[in-house]
């Protein structure tokens, strides 16, 4: 950010050379003692008086600017509704021109750089209706307002394009978000299932140990009765031959 006296110093340094001519060319028509009244000069035509009147204007215009960036805020505020009620009374010239100037000025509540170059670029468009000491003052005062907002323009871009940034990064990521959360969910219902079966098995498993632990053991099976013994046959008796 430019210093507050910065604009105004490079203002008056820019013009000051112009301002001086005007000056020298306005204590030349101060009055001389002489017998006679000298011949008209080309010092005292019209076109030049008008010059040392803005010359006078525009150098007070400057000290204006420069207690607008010292005083207090209501002095501030005094200076400014003072130009703008002149500017409203006659809107057109030197007076058009000092509220500009004011309006562009850093450093104070009512500064406005949009309406100031207005002001400025309508002046400009009529170069005509200004001495040149005025039209060097909106050339500069203008270009450096130019370059002021066409600064704030381009850094105004970059902000919104930083800030659309953040924002896509921002659904992006909340996308992802959003799908973990699901992938979650679905890996925890899962999980809920597979529990389930398995404690409906555990349950199964222990129901039949303890069906099996109540039943009776089966009784024993009577042992098999012996089987008797066969009698011996009886001896067969003997045959009786013819002895030889």
């Amino acid at each position: 950010m430019q210093p507050r006296h910065a604009r105004v110093g490079r203002l008056a340094v820019a013009l000051a050379p112009g301002l001086a001519c005007l000056l020298a060319a306005g204590c030349q028509l101060a009055p001389r003692p002489a017998p006679a009244p000298p011949p008209a000069s080309e010092a005292d035509t019209p076109s030049n008086d008008r010059d040392l009147a803005a010359a006078v204007v525009m150098a007070d215009t400057f000290q204006n600017m420069q207690r607008l960036t010292q005083a207090a805020p209501a002095e501030q505020a005094e200076i400014v509704s003072a130009a703008r009620q002149a500017y409203q009374r006659t809107p057109r010239g030197e007076t058009q021109l000092r509220y500009a100037l004011l309006l562009a000025t850093p450093g104070h509540p009512a500064r406005d750089a949009v309406l100031a170059q207005k002001l400025l670029r309508e002046l400009a468009a009529q170069p005509e209706a200004l001495v040149p000491i005025e039209r060097a003052v909106v050339m500069v005062e203008l270009a450096q307002l130019d370059h002021e907002l066409d600064l704030a323009a381009v850094n105004q871009q970059l902000q919104e394009a930083a800030l659309r940034t953040d924002h896509q990064r921002s659904a992006t990521d909340q996308r992802r978000l959003e799908v973990v959360e699901d992938e979650n969910a679905r890996l925890r219902k899962e999980l809920t299932a597979d529990q389930a079966k398995l404690d409906a098995i555990a349950t199964i498993e222990r129901n039949l140990t303890e069906r099996k632990s109540a039943e009776p053991p089966p009784a024993a099976a009577p042992a098999p009765a012996p089987k008797p013994i066969p009698a011996p046959a009886p001896a067969a008796p003997a045959k009786e031959g013819n002895p030889k």
